[in-house]
């Protein structure tokens, strides 16, 4: 594949999903990040555990699970992949306010898993603002992007530090 050729397009400029019958199964891993802002009180409202619909952090961290696993379903030409391990991180940051979250996916396999976890982290972020959305409607979602990706022909690939 060259760099800039969009591999989902065919010669006719129609979509079709990526043979992949052909490549080597390898480790594959990738990371993903978001963020959810929010108001101060309702990061503390998340920290003392007291969101009337019950365990955000947990709850966002297997919505994000969930979603990883299903990501074929959601995404009309992914592959559906055998994940070999989905990690779904939710850390309050208060410089945001907010909660920081992140989506480490692997697979052995033929194909990358950059989907998967952008998927679990938008997932997990959209549950976030699911379960505190009562308390403030104002949350934004952002930043959600790929860190990181390992494994398969192109090999390392991670984000620029922003500085």
């Amino acid at each position: 594949m060259s760099e800039g050729r969009l591999t989902h397009i065919d010669a006719t400029g129609a979509a079709n999903m990526v043979d992949v019958s052909d490549k080597a199964a390898t480790s594959r891993t990738a990371v993903a990040e978001g963020v959810v802002v929010m108001r101060p009180e309702t990061l503390a409202l998340i920290r003392e555990g007291d969101a009337k619909k019950g365990d955000v952090i947990g709850t966002a961290r297997l919505a994000g699970i969930m979603a990883a696993k299903r990501t074929h379903e959601l995404i009309p030409l992914c592959h559906p992949l055998l994940l070999t391990k989905v990690k779904i991180a939710c850390e309050p940051d208060a410089t945001l306010p907010g909660l920081r979250l992140t989506a480490e996916v692997r697979v052995q396999g033929q194909t990358g898993v950059e989907m998967e976890a952008l998927t679990a982290v938008s997932v997990a972020c959209l549950t976030v603002y699911d379960m505190v959305k009562a308390a403030d409607r104002g949350m934004r979602i952002e930043g959600i992007r790929l860190l990181s990706k390992e494994g398969g022909k192109s090999g390392q690939w991670r984000a620029e530090d922003e500085a």
